[in-house]
């Protein structure tokens, strides 16, 4: 039976829409680029496993370069796709996803997941068992078998601030770095949270455009942030860890590193800025993130020198493609970085 949670004071009604009839329950929304194994992992999760409910599924192509909206259009007619003419950003491609999805209920899935059977008639008998919830994450468990964090507690300036290697070793803001990151999680029950992982979140449309839909300054990277704060707003968030999604994790992101890294530390500070910061911290912010990017790119070039004359060779190339990411960001995306 799908637990129910206690019902909050602030109840106001949604403005309600109408739906065809005969649309599906749930209308799953993928957002993709240049992931096509991923992408048919996932389409086949879904397609080849009972689900328990009518679903459909859009997926909205951002000009990938590896076939992915072919192999869609090829293996699986039965999906809706758009096929953008250039990256148009995450935000934007699951908003024209939504646009065209009938469901009641829209489950906004990153395409490097797997979801088990069943999956979607649990989500939907929570959601309808809790009608004040505004949004519903899962358990988010990584390819190798180990949890991974599937909910936080808002980024603060504090705590982005220990990730810049030059403040790091004084410790000055590692308690509220670790806050943020993983104190707060535990992977098994039901509880309220702050902030729900854009891998897989699960809400009633009229929650989704009441709260403004996903906000389409962000490119790709934060934007589950401002999601989360915008519904939790009105509404409650709620992770619920016996619903399980297998989700490969930064997969797509190291994969596409050059446009990922500078865009995830754009996302930040747009974050920051609508949530009320000062400009005068957001100018201490960026010129601290600024003068340390080429110290974090030497770093982490020297690190996977070591790893790969140890062995350790995978290791070292996740180093390389951080310092990859990071020579993108100051060769292409710090004037951005400075405006947004």
């Amino acid at each position: 039976m799908p637990q129910v949670l206690p019902t909050p004071t602030d109840t106001a009604l949604l403005p309600t829409q109408k739906l065809d009839a005969t649309a599906p329950a749930v209308s799953v929304c993928i957002a993709n680029w240049n992931c096509v194994g991923l992408l048919r992992r996932c389409l086949e999760s879904l397609f080849h496993h009972d689900q328990g409910v009518p679903f459909e599924v859009v997926v909205v192509d951002n000009a990938s370069s590896d076939g992915a909206a072919e192999m869609v259009a090829a293996e699986f007619p039965q999906v809706a796709l758009v096929r953008n003419a250039e990256n148009r950003g995450f935000s934007i491609a699951n908003n024209q996803a939504a646009t065209l999805a009938r469901g009641r209920y829209l489950f906004f899935l990153n395409n490097d997941t797997v979801v088990p059977p069943n999956t979607l008639r649990q989500f939907l008998d929570f959601a309808e068992a809790n009608p004040s919830v505004g949004m519903v994450g899962p358990r988010l468990r990584g390819s190798d078998g180990a949890f991974q964090i599937s909910y936080r507690r808002r980024p603060t300036l504090a705590a982005l601030l220990h990730r810049v290697s030059l403040l790091r070793w004084t410790g000055l803001f590692r308690r509220a770095y670790y806050e943020y990151r993983r104190d707060s999680f535990d992977p098994n029950g039901v509880r309220p949270v702050e902030v729900l992982m854009g891998a897989a979140v699960f809400l009633p449309r009229a929650v989704f455009e009441d709260s403004g839909r996903w906000d389409e300054q962000y490119r790709f990277g934060g934007e589950d942030i401002d999601l989360s704060t915008q519904v939790g707003q009105r509404r409650p968030l709620v992770y619920v860890g016996s619903v399980e999604v297998v989700h490969y994790g930064r997969v797509s992101s190291r994969k596409n590193i050059g446009f990922a890294a500078p865009n995830v530390a754009i996302g930040y500070v747009r974050y920051f800025r609508k949530a009320g910061a000062s400009p005068a911290a957001l100018a201490v912010y960026k010129t601290l993130v600024t003068v340390d990017a080429p110290v974090q790119c030497v770093m982490k070039m020297v690190q996977g020198a070591v790893r790969y004359a140890t062995g350790r060779r995978a290791k070292a190339t996740k180093s390389w493609l951080a310092a990859r990411g990071l020579w993108h960001f100051m060769r292409h995306e710090l004037v951005r970085f400075w405006k947004a």
